[in-house]
Formats: structure tokens, sequence, C-alpha cells
């Protein structure tokens, strides 16, 4: 019962701050002003994030750990691009499933990939996903992860297929499906993945 006031206050404060930041754009909001949207204090608010910026980077923050359950759950003798591929639609399905809450990721995604600060604060929680995703296919593939080339290059690699198809979505107001673009993406790649 506890945990569910947990997320639906956590819920409540991620909506007010998208819906303030959409209206006013994300430099005009304020802590306070999200916690006054919620119906909550400013301290409530802390309580729940360390800053506004985490309240949105938040909403996407948790795809980095279903990429790495999605590539440890992959049948070990799929071959590398493949296993990657899926990896990286976990994440983007996230986003994408649902026109509710397609919708309301795309209008976040868009936020975070137009706000330096977001997206700066993105691209931090994409470097531990590289380490995540480096360690689980160097595991895969029995390599040093440490003294081999090919499991931080991998694992790049996925991660600009997913920024690179996350972008394309953005930029088309949702109109380009994910999906092909995540395949189009990893039959580029396939053969220098395949080949390491």
């Amino acid at each position: 019962m506890a945990q569910r006031k947990r997320q639906l206050v956590s819920d409540e404060l991620t909506e007010a701050a998208l819906q303030l930041m959409a209206r006013e754009g994300f430099d005009a909001v304020t802590v306070d002003a999200i916690a006054a949207a919620a119906g909550v204090s400013k301290r409530t608010f802390f309580r729940y994030f360390a800053s506004k910026e985490d309240v949105v980077v938040q909403f996407l923050a948790d795809m980095g750990a279903g990429m790495h359950a999605e590539l440890a759950a992959r049948p070990p003798a799929e071959p590398p691009s493949t296993a990657l591929r899926h990896a990286v639609w976990v994440a983007m399905a996230a986003c994408a499933d649902g026109a509710e809450h397609s919708g309301r990721a795309l209008r976040v995604v868009q936020l975070i990939l137009r706000t330096p600060a977001l997206r700066a604060r993105f691209l931090e929680h994409q470097g531990q996903w590289r380490d995540d995703l480096a360690a689980e296919t160097a595991r895969r593939r029995g390599l040093d992860p440490e003294a081999d080339l090919y499991p931080r290059l991998a694992a790049g690699a996925a991660l600009v297929a997913f920024d690179t198809v996350l972008r394309r979505w953005s930029d088309s107001d949702g109109a380009e499906d994910p999906a092909a673009l995540t395949d189009r993406a990893f039959a580029l790649l396939a053969p220098a993945l395949d080949a390491g």
C-alpha cells in the first residue's frame, strides 16, 4: 500500500512537471511550481527527486536496466547484432507502446533532447548503460571487458543506434515507426557486430 502511494505521488509530480515544462519551457519551471501543481510541499518533492532534471530523466533512466536485463536473457548462441537489437527494442518499446503512453513519452523525449541540461543528464545515464551492456556482452562472448575492445565497441554501437532511433522518432513527432527504425539501424550494424 505504501509503495502504491509512493508511486502515485511520483507519477503526479512527473505529470505536473511535464505539463508545466511543455507549457512554459524547462528553464522557466521551478521546483516550487511543480510541487504546487502536484499539490505537495517542496519538501515532499525532494523526498522523491533530487532536482527538476531528475523528474524528467527518471522517465528514461530505467530503460538502461531493461536493456541490460533483455540482453542477459537472450539465447547465448544468438548473434550479437540480434541480441543487442532486442535489447535496444525493449527500451524503444517502453517509449513507443500504447497511444496515451506514447504521447507522454514523446513529450518527455522531445523535452530531453531539446534541453541541454536534460540531454547532459541523459548522456550521463547512457554512460552507465554502456558499461552494463559492455559487461554483459563480454560475459556472453567469454571476453575480458577491460582487455578486449569488442564489448565496449558493441555496447557503444548499440547505444548510438538507440540514440539515433530515439532522435528520428522524436523529430518525426512520433510518425516514424521505432521498430522499423531499430531494425534498419541494426541491419547496418550487423556485419560489424557479428564479425567481432
